[in-house]
């Protein structure tokens, strides 16, 4: 499968200029994704999945939130996750304005996962499937460091992320990864959010949740508690033995990346 670079993309969001990535199928597309990422990191880190969907005919949008990788703001810090969704519905419109004639897919990981959820309470009317990988939801113990008198340092260890060692080498090397502590505003703020999808009612759009079972990033258990306040009548949950946290990185990572487009045809090709 080759690897087709993207194209840059600018969007002006809540508190600054959002810099993003465009990646187009070498036919004309079939389907619309747009693909929130995680804490810390950047957009930059999914090309292998952008490969996977351009090659099922899919275009790709996506932009690094702010505060992340590219974009403007300052590192790691977001006090409050609801004009993050804006920003994700400034896009998720501009792909939708785009091509207004296929069906549009949100896929969010860990807090993009957590992004995408609220998203898809807030905005279902756009998308057509929702996919939720290792996403911060139901609780996340991490939040807690936000009540201590002084937040200790949080290093992610690597090797949490993918039995694949050069996934751990490869974020650890990244210079557009965050690599310092939390910030107590943007911990604060990721419990409001999870508290808020808790009581935001079920999702009325086709979700899968999909999850490591050896996550020791997001734990399993309290984020399958947060799928049960949201689950929506038709949605689909998987998980994974022995995967860690990024399942889009891990060592089988076709096999999800396979689920995902198992899922995703099973709701537009209806």
């Amino acid at each position: 499968m080759s690897s087709i670079p993207p194209e840059d993309i600018e969007t002006q969001g809540h508190a600054g200029l959002l810099i993003g990535s465009l990646w187009s199928p070498p036919a004309d597309p079939t389907w619309v994704a747009v693909i929130a990422h995680g804490y810390g990191e950047h957009i930059g880190r999914y090309q292998w999945v952008a490969d996977r969907l351009t090659s099922d005919g899919a275009v790709v949008y996506a932009h690094d939130h702010i505060g992340h990788g590219r974009s403007e703001g300052e590192r790691a810090l977001i006090e409050d996750f609801e004009p993050v969704v804006d920003d994700l519905h400034l896009l998720v419109q501009r792909a939708h304005d785009d091509h207004p004639d296929l069906p549009l897919v949100l896929i969010g990981h860990s807090m993009g996962g957590m992004i995408a959820a609220r998203y898809t309470q807030r905005h279902p009317d756009l998308l057509s499937a929702t996919v939720l990988s290792g996403p911060v939801i139901g609780s996340w113990a991490a939040t807690a460091l936000a009540d201590l008198d002084e937040i200790p340092p949080t290093p992610i260890d690597i090797s949490t992320l993918s039995r694949e060692p050069d996934v751990g080498r490869a974020y650890e090397e990244d210079e557009l990864v965050w690599h310092g502590d939390f910030k107590r505003a943007t911990l604060k703020a990721l419990r409001s959010t999870i508290e808020a999808i808790n009581v935001g009612g079920h999702l009325r759009v086709p979700t899968i949740w999909l999850h490591g079972e050896d996550d020791q990033l997001v734990p399993i258990d309290p984020s399958r508690e947060g799928w049960a306040h949201i689950r929506p009548a038709d949605g689909v949950a998987k998980s994974y033995p022995d995967a860690r946290h990024e399942i889009f990185n891990e060592t089988n990572r076709e096999e999800v990346l396979d689920d995902v487009l198992g899922f995703v045809h099973a709701q537009i090709d209806a």
